[in-house]
């Protein structure tokens, strides 16, 4: 399922790579990261562990 994250603190293509690595590194391929929309879309069933990984990246973010 498709889960929707605000990411306030996402400004910059840094970010995005940080971000994505991190997901990657997590084992998650299905995602999308919006710069300019401040949103991580991410193919999960257990959005709190999406939440953690983007917290431990200093992205804190709020699922939609």
């Amino acid at each position: 399922m498709k889960k929707v994250f605000s990411v306030p603190d996402m400004s910059c293509q840094h970010c995005v790579n940080a971000i994505s690595k991190a997901l990657e590194g997590a084992g998650f391929s299905g995602y999308e990261v919006a710069l300019d929309a401040k949103e991580v879309r991410v193919d999960t069933n257990d959005p709190d562990k999406v939440a953690a990984i983007l917290d431990d990246e200093g992205y804190p973010a709020i699922l939609k």
